[in-house]
């Protein structure tokens, strides 16, 4: 780092700075202000913040060193423009009618308290233990390694980043609310596509172009049927990305991220109307269709330059043994070895950026699912000024926690990486299938949606406590180790998640259908004209014409890695 990154970095910090101030003189005097930004968000700010909080470490480290080690398997998960789209056309209406102000609140209303609270808690315990743990974790890994400094002061470095993140990050959060992580989402969103582009840019050209990464990266073959690095559709054997596999559990976790998690969904809840709550959403699909070009193929470039340069050691770092490439250091030694003096500055703005952009949304999240999902459900006359305050002791608390967590993380950091895509897998089923029936199916009753929530939880709960055993355990081949440990996370997936569907069927045409004041306005089929004509005038040809547009990238992207 040269004194000009540094020039670049402290303008970076002055403008988010008066950002944030300019965001904690707004007024914020009720709950609604405070975590949903008063609900005057426009569609660019939406867009901006979905694509910003969804952008953090998995894709710095993670996606970058996926790309290095496995290629183009994981663009299954990345090219989800349009799953996104179906937040905005399909739950956006029923989200805006039900004027909830988070995800178990509105199954509370469409099912029943238990609902609301078995969400609540799932919710809470993935934030804190695997979004929180893991963007902490990796923003030390990367800054130490983009600094190449280790120790600061007699400390290792690694912490210094890790916890100065999270303070910094914390500050903002707490004082400015929801508004501070949409308005800094605006700054950061452009600063982190342009860093990522440079990358992508001077990459390909020490490459050699496009072709020559295609060429190396396509002669690297992946199993023993013949696919390579370049394959996105590999076959339906490969014991890692099988393509029926792919598809089928990309589009579960893809569902329940988009269109039902508190995360993501709290940035459209904080819409102005309809029209900007969809349109921010169709922003944030054509947003979303380039990370797989900004991070995954960054990978395979180093992998390429790695392998080019075998002779001469190598571009990557190398792991303890000596042998093994280190592919999640893909992206930041692209940064440290690529960029020239100011623009590793701008660069290393985009990757804190990402990371305060992704800790500030977990943050703003998880204390507004503890203020209205816990504190306010037994305090219900509460003032609306002490929610606020309420929510900003929450936010200590998850800081605290993230901190506390670090030196967990530290030891078993390369573990999480491998297994969070698992997590998610097991945590998505349930939760979908009560949201898509739910909405889908006016006979789905409270007892029915519930039900399906607890099969999720407990058979999820039972497949990571079976990896854990016979990870480290040897047993003996039984029926219960084939479908808990040894089956296709994949396919485990999939076949979750059909099981929790028939749980909600069976379950709801045993017991007693819900009464249509119930379910008004919330399932298809039940909205009042008055309702259907305030969706139809949120739209026009041109949101149509738009999403068109992105569902043709889409496919045009698997027909060229096919």
């Amino acid at each position: 780092m040269q004194s000009l990154d540094w020039i670049v970095i402290g303008v970076f910090c002055l403008a988010l700075i008066g950002i944030i101030v300019w965001v904690v003189k707004q007024k914020q005097n009720d709950s609604a202000d405070y975590f949903l930004g008063g609900r005057d968000a426009t569609w660019i700010a939406i867009g901006a913040s979905i694509f910003a909080s969804n952008i953090g470490s998995e894709h710095l480290i993670g996606l970058a060193g996926a790309g290095a080690s496995s290629g183009m398997a994981m663009a299954h998960w990345e090219i989800q423009g349009w799953m996104i789209l179906i937040l905005g056309w399909v739950f956006v209406p029923f989200y805006t009618r039900s004027m909830v102000y988070t995800m178990p609140e509105f199954l509370e209303r469409r099912y029943n308290p238990q609902s609301r609270t078995i969400l609540s808690v799932i919710s809470l315990v993935s934030y804190v233990l695997t979004k929180v743990a893991v963007t902490v974790y990796a923003g030390g890994l990367v800054f130490q390694q983009v600094f190449g400094i280790d120790t600061l002061w007699g400390i290792d470095f690694f912490w210094i980043a890790a916890i100065g993140l999270v303070l910094i990050t914390a500050v903002y959060t707490i004082f400015g609310g929801m508004k501070s992580v949409l308005y800094t989402s605006v700054l950061q969103t452009p600063i982190l596509l342009l860093g990522s582009l440079i990358i992508l840019v001077l990459g390909l050209k020490e490459l050699g172009g496009w072709d020559e990464m295609i060429r190396i990266c396509g002669g690297v073959t992946v199993n023993e049927y013949g696919d390579s690095m370049s394959n996105l559709i590999r076959s339906n054997n490969d014991p890692n990305f099988p393509w029926l596999g792919a598809l089928i559990g990309s589009a579960i976790i893809g569902f329940w991220y988009w269109c039902t998690d508190q995360y993501i969904v709290q940035r459209v809840l904080s819409g102005k109307d309809q029209t900007q709550a969809r349109r921010g959403t169709i922003f944030g699909a054509y947003l979303k269709l380039l990370p797989v070009f900004l991070f995954l193929i960054p990978g395979m470039i180093a992998f390429a330059l790695h392998q080019k340069g075998l002779e001469t050691g190598g571009f990557l770092p190398m792991l303890s043994d000596g042998v093994t490439a280190n592919a999640d250091a893909a992206f930041p030694t692209l940064v440290a070895k690529l960029l020239p003096a100011g623009v590793k500055g701008l660069v290393v703005c985009g990757i804190l950026a990402a990371l305060m952009s992704s800790l500030a949304s977990l943050f703003n999240s998880s204390a507004m699912l503890f203020t209205i999902d816990f504190y306010k459900r037994f305090k219900p006359n509460t003032p609306e000024k002490k929610l606020v305050g309420i929510g900003q002791a929450a936010t200590v608390v998850i800081v605290v926690l993230g901190i506390l967590w670090i030196p967990i993380m530290r030891s078993v950091g390369d573990v999480l990486y491998t297994y969070l895509q698992d997590v998610q897998s097991v945590l998505a089923p349930g939760i979908a299938a009560a949201f898509l029936l739910g909405i889908c199916w006016k006979r789905t009753s409270a007892k029915g949606g519930m039900w399906g929530l607890l099969s999720g939880m407990i058979i999820g709960l039972t497949r990571l406590g079976a990896k854990v055993y016979y990870s480290n355990v040897e047993a003996a081949d039984s029926l219960f180790k084939y479908v808990f440990y040894d089956l296709n996370w994949l396919f485990f997936c999939g076949w979750m998640f059909l099981f929790c569907i028939i749980v909600v069927i069976v379950v709801s045409l045993a017991t007693e259908a819900p009464s249509a004041a119930k379910i008004q306005g919330l399932v298809f089929g039940t909205a009042t004209p008055e309702q259907k004509a305030e969706t139809r005038a949120s739209w026009n040809k041109w949101d149509v014409i738009h999403t068109v547009i992105i569902l043709g990238i889409t496919a045009a992207f698997y027909i060229y890695f096919w």
